[in-house]
């Protein structure tokens, strides 16, 4: 694939019950995999992915229901069902203990995989990662508990509410080409509706049965945190880091909750020694 450009194409497919999952791997080296959260796809790795392809093998993937994977009707998109697809995916790699480096609601993915799958890391770097209870904001439980109404929207209204969703994540604001690129998926097709499905289907139940466990977690763990995120404060991310044993806080000044568009050098930079340390 080519990565860091215009383009950004899964050319990997990977079958599961729920549709298929689009994958694409760049580089060489020890294996790094990335983890995107909602309602973002693996595109907001796109520059970060083709920095550590330069001395690691970075597999990405889009989560079903996201970005270029299948959408449809009836999918279960929670992250029970990520948390299964993510496991079947590192078996079809041959990946026994990559590390793993996850975003937002692909940081509760990772963590549900590793506790609940026994699914192993050579280490974990979670940014921004959905954790720890109370999350969802008004806007997001709004949507949540009138998902069907909200799925009725004109095309129109529809695409302004997720642009203005979608670029709140960050602290400056997105670049128009990248909130573009960010939204896209949702505004064509099966978009509108696997929009509102995958909000109907978060539900915080997935993360509390993984919370009272993180002190189980026996390996490296970097948190890195925008210093203004307001999805989610980074006084989150200073009680996950005390709450997993070892782990470093890594507060990123100027960024909101899209680190990787807000603070793409300062993420890489944090990511590659982390990965050098290793």
């Amino acid at each position: 694939m080519s990565a860091g450009t215009a383009g950004w194409e899964l050319g990997e497919r990977h079958a599961t019950a729920g549709g298929v999952v689009r994958w694409a791997r760049m580089g060489k080296g020890e294996p790094v995999v990335l983890l995107h959260g909602t309602p973002f796809s693996s595109a907001v790795w796109r520059d970060i992915a083709a920095a550590l392809a330069r001395t690691h093998q970075v597999y990405v993937w889009d989560m079903l229901g996201y970005g270029q994977s299948e959408m449809r009707a009836g999918q279960d998109v929670s992250l029970a069902a990520q948390q299964g697809i993510f496991a079947s995916l590192l078996e079809h790699w041959g990946l026994d203990e990559p590390t793993v480096i996850a975003h937002d609601f692909g940081g509760a993915v990772a963590l549900r995989a590793h506790l609940l799958s026994g699914v192993r890391y050579r280490a974990l770097a979670l940014v921004d990662p959905v954790a720890l209870a109370p999350w969802g904001s008004p806007f997001f439980r709004l949507v949540r508990d009138n998902a069907t109404v909200f799925g009725q929207l004109p095309a129109g209204l529809h695409a302004a509410l997720v642009r203005e969703y979608v670029n709140s994540a960050s602290g400056p604001g997105l670049h128009p080409a990248a909130l573009g690129r960010l939204v896209q998926p949702w505004l064509e097709g099966e978009g509108q509706a696997a929009f509102y499905r995958q909000i109907a289907q978060a539900d915080q139940r997935y993360t509390d049965e993984i919370e009272p466990r993180y002190a189980e977690i026996d390996l490296p763990v970097l948190v890195c945190w925008g210093e203004d995120d307001t999805w989610i404060p980074v006084a989150k991310g200073e009680q996950l880091a005390d709450a997993i044993p070892g782990a470093r806080l890594r507060r990123i000044p100027g960024a909101g909750h899209l680190v990787q568009e807000d603070a793409p050098a300062e993420l890489t930079a944090a990511l590659v020694e982390f990965l050098g340390e290793r």
